[in-house]
């Protein structure tokens, strides 16, 4: 593996996502990252729900924006995302949320949206907003590489990073490709298929992550399937710089009522924060 721009620790041309991995790497930690859906149950909520996750641990914090034809989201987030739009979330909405929040939400948010409302929008004036309202980076699943090289760049001008995403299926090219071109950190998806709770890790993504590591200099975090502190658990001794765990902490603040969601997402937080400490 080539020197990772993580061990570097005081340039100020890293972005905050950089520098946030660079400070675990140098601390000996594990990237906790939760994902929940913006507006779900309500806009309100979601405000307590990441100051919440902030406190009990989370490095950086993955926002879904909903959105009416998911491609990789599995059912609990398609719902989730369904709630969010039935409670009037919108895209200016949850721009307006962070801008709220600024001064109190310090960890890096990346931005979790299809490429369709993102060009309806306009993509330019998308990255100004979220940029001014603190955004730290951007997930687009749906955006091919070939595409991705333009857009990276209007987000780079904006002081975010877009972060491009490997697959199980991804050849091993087109995976160098990816590295070279991801910023902030590889979003490594550990299944094939949508997003969603698995019983177990596959042993396979022990093999993915050494597979990626000769390629790439950015920190790996991996997503898709991780519900439990074993999972969590398994990431960090095979080698991953962070673990994003979404559909767990969706279904959580599904099965809650509205007094109780914040406390019931902050413990489990607080428990993969623990997992995530663990020394092998």
């Amino acid at each position: 593996m080539k020197d990772s721009k993580m061990q570097i620790t005081k340039n100020e041309s890293l972005s905050k996502v950089d520098k946030k991995f660079c400070e675990l790497k140098n601390n000996k930690k594990l990237a906790l990252m939760p994902f929940i859906m913006a507006g779900d149950p309500n806009i309100e909520i979601t405000s307590e729900i990441l100051l919440k996750l902030q406190e009990n641990g989370a490095d950086l914090i993955e926002l879904g924006i909903p959105y009416s034809d998911p491609l990789a989201d599995g059912p609990v987030i398609q719902v989730a995302a369904s709630r969010a739009l039935k409670s009037g979330t919108n895209l200016r909405k949850v721009i307006a949320l962070l801008e709220s929040l600024k001064g109190k939400l310090n960890i890096p948010i990346i931005l979790f949206s299809y490429l369709n409302p993102l060009l309806c929008f306009g993509f330019e004036h998308f990255c100004e907003m979220a940029s001014n309202a603190g955004v730290s980076g951007l997930i687009i699943p749906d955006l091919p590489l070939e595409e991705a090289y333009k857009f990276s760049k209007i987000v780079s001008n904006h002081a975010m990073d877009l972060i491009l995403l490997v697959a199980p299926t991804t050849p091993f090219e087109r995976m160098k490709k990816i590295s070279n071109h991801t910023k902030g950190f590889t979003y490594l998806v550990s299944v094939t298929g949508v997003t969603g709770e698995r019983n177990k890790m596959e042993s396979r993504v022990e093999n993915l992550i050494a597979k990626l590591k000769e390629v790439n200099t950015n920190p790996i975090a991996v997503g898709f399937g991780i519900s439990t502190p074993e999972h969590v658990n398994k990431v960090r001794n095979w080698g991953a710089d962070g673990v994003i765990i979404g559909s767990a902490f969706v279904k959580r603040i599904s099965s809650s009522s509205e007094k109780d969601v914040v406390n019931h997402v902050g413990k489990f937080c607080k428990d993969m924060r623990l997992a995530a400490d663990q020394k092998k």
